[in-house]
């Protein structure tokens, strides 16, 4: 089992000078530093910075993952009191991009569901993943990865919902983790993501796509609602108005999007939201999973923000949810106890 070295902020930033990382040493107050630091006994490779969480018993152990080409990604993950193991839910929100300061963000101002998910004894992680590269999924074919001149070499560049695989990989080797009882709750892009992952990867015990905003997945033909940034050449489906199931089903590919679901074994709680204007996705994105044989289910809530189900800090700096949200939390909660707690 892999040995994990936690760190105190102050004493990370010791360490990152002994390495001679340039502008790591500010606010080290030299008169109490120790003289000197024995690097040899840190893995640069296993480093995690402990951190707390205003308003929280609960710190966020913030640290880098290894994706399959090599690069890292961060991650901020909390834990109930004691050893564990226990059973962790992945949160994805939305495109990738960001790095850390995205993960601080969000510990710190966007973790009023991750509380109730910790104080009901799951671990949780906030994670970042590199930037959506639009149509790339239907674009190309499935990463392959090869050997030339005994260096690792890829058919492509990893895609985002590929971080995520190498992110639950690396928690199921935490020793506080249950390998066995791995979550993932995306939402939007994330939601998407969701059915990406189960489509091919089998080590989730379950996952919930809420609003998944998956017009990639089911290979769906834009209308001209949808309209392309001049400056990028870039198509921004924000823009979509896909409320109806029947439009969007008009406008699939189903034969390409039942394959990818026929290999789906992971249960999916699929949430939508009926104000949205990709709400007709959400709900096919459900449909084809129920009428495919699949363990899925499906609820809708009434709610003015996208991305509700992840409660924020409000302008008082304070989480004040509402009944709506309290009631979408419980409903996530329950899903996963019902296929992870058993």
């Amino acid at each position: 089992m892999k040995k994990y070295l936690v760190l105190k902020p102050e004493l990370f930033l010791l360490i990152a000078a002994a390495f001679g990382i340039a502008g790591c040493n500010a606010g080290v107050d030299a008169t109490t530093a120790p003289a000197v630091v024995d690097a040899a006994a840190v893995d640069p490779a296993q480093v995690v910075i402990e951190e707390p969480v205003q308003d929280s018993e609960y710190p966020v152990f913030l640290t880098y993952v290894e994706t399959i080409d090599g690069l890292y990604t961060p991650v901020g993950i909390r834990k109930p009191a004691g050893d564990g193991p226990f059973p962790i839910v992945l949160f994805a929100s939305g495109n990738g991009g960001g790095g850390m300061d995205w993960v601080l963000e969000a510990t710190r101002n966007q973790s009023w569901t991750q509380e109730q998910f910790l104080k009901a004894g799951y671990a949780v992680g906030w994670m970042r993943y590199r930037a959506e590269v639009e149509l790339a999924y239907n674009k190309y074919d499935g990463l392959v990865e090869d050997i030339r001149q005994g260096r690792q070499l890829l058919n492509r560049g990893p895609l985002e919902y590929e971080d995520v695989i190498s992110i639950i990989n690396h928690v199921k080797t935490l020793p506080y983790v249950d390998a066995e009882r791995v979550g993932y709750m995306g939402m939007s892009h994330g939601g998407e993501m969701a059915l990406k992952i189960t489509s091919e990867y089998h080590g989730l015990k379950a996952a919930i796509a809420s609003e998944p905003a998956s017009h990639e997945f089911l290979v769906l033909t834009a209308d001209d609602t949808a309209h392309v940034n001049p400056e990028s050449g870039l198509l921004d489906i924000e823009s979509m108005l896909m409320r109806e199931s029947e439009k969007v089903r008009d406008r699939i590919n189903l034969d390409i999007a039942l394959k990818r679901i026929s290999t789906i074994t992971t249960p999916i709680f699929v949430q939508g939201r009926n104000t949205d204007e990709l709400q007709g996705i959400f709900k096919v994105s459900y449909e084809l999973l129920h009428e495919s044989g699949k363990e899925a289910e499906w609820k809708t809530y009434e709610h003015d923000v996208h991305g509700f189900v992840y409660v924020k800090r409000n302008k008082d700096g304070v989480y004040a949810p509402d009944p709506v949200q309290l009631d979408a939390v419980k409903d996530s909660i329950a899903f996963f106890d019902r296929y992870m707690k058993q």
